[in-house]
């Protein structure tokens, strides 16, 4: 039974994986067609990134990414320190929403996202034409959306990370500085906030990630701004070519990486602190 259950195990991680290890394979094949490896080349990673489109779609991937992180950093940290002291129902409520937003398929936050913001900012465009009549501003789905949109998920993230990192904490120290008159404020920025700066700053790589990666929900907000995922899908419906697995081969180390970093500043931390037996 075990040999049975370790070999489906197998076949299932094959699965996942060897379509993507074939993907990068190909992306070094020097000849033109995906399928037939004619030798080793870099020449379509030199294709990809001289290409115009593709960098202005991955520095919008990394705009977004980026702005999208920090927000989520801030807004998840604040929560995850607000949240102990708030009343038992408030918190139990604010656990669902944060739970509810990882949990919820994609293209179900995608579409409800889009409905949300096409109302509120047809709301506010008719308070804008009323207000400034002779305004030409209007708002819409692009950039503020697509952050936003990712703003949602990085946020829920980073929430539960930093959360998780307040559980594990030797809450004496907190008490131990209030014991010393030191104000609520210098406690957090001088004992809590350095504490919980590993899961700060994994939260911070993996909301990067998964907001880098994203194609379901910027496929619904994103306007007429276009990522690098994004442009991905439109170049294969126009066929698979090497230089599209040269981009999704970068894109895939790039992500790799991140989680990685992410993976090894949230948990050296803690066994750091458990070899020098801080509690």
């Amino acid at each position: 039974m075990d040999r049975l259950l370790r070999g489906y195990g197998a076949a299932v991680y094959l699965f996942l994986f060897v379509p993507i290890a074939v993907v990068v394979v190909f992306s070094f094949n020097a000849g033109e067609h995906v399928a037939e490896l004619t030798g080793f080349s870099l020449r379509w990673y030199v294709e990809a990134w001289t290409n115009p489109f593709i960098v202005e779609a991955f520095r919008t991937s990394i705009t977004v990414a980026l702005t999208s992180a920090t927000i989520s950093m801030f807004l998840g940290t604040a929560a995850a320190l607000a949240m102990p002291s708030a009343p038992r129902r408030l918190r139990r409520t604010f656990d669902v929403m944060v739970n509810t937003a990882l949990v919820v398929p994609g293209i179900v936050l995608g579409i409800s996202l889009l409905i949300f913001i096409v109302t509120a900012t047809n709301w506010l465009n008719s308070w804008i034409a009323y207000l400034v009549p002779s305004s030409d501003l209007r708002l819409g789905l692009g950039f503020a959306s697509l952050v936003a949109a990712h703003s949602v998920f990085g946020t829920a993230l980073v929430t539960i990370l930093v959360r998780t990192r307040l559980a594990s904490m030797d809450l004496r120290v907190i008490e131990a500085s209030a014991d010393l008159y030191a104000p609520p404020l210098r406690t957090v920025c001088t004992v809590t906030l350095p504490l919980l700066a590993p899961a700060i700053f994994a939260g911070f790589l993996l909301a990067f990630t998964f907001s880098f990666d994203d194609f379901i929900i910027a496929f619904f907000t994103r306007g007429r701004a276009e990522t690098l995922p994004i442009y991905l899908f439109a170049s294969i419906r126009r066929g698979v070519s090497p230089v599209v697995n040269a981009t999704a081969s970068s894109l895939l180390a790039m992500t790799v990486t991140c989680l990685a970093v992410a993976a090894v500043v949230f948990w050296r931390r803690g066994s750091n602190r458990t070899e020098k037996g801080i509690p």
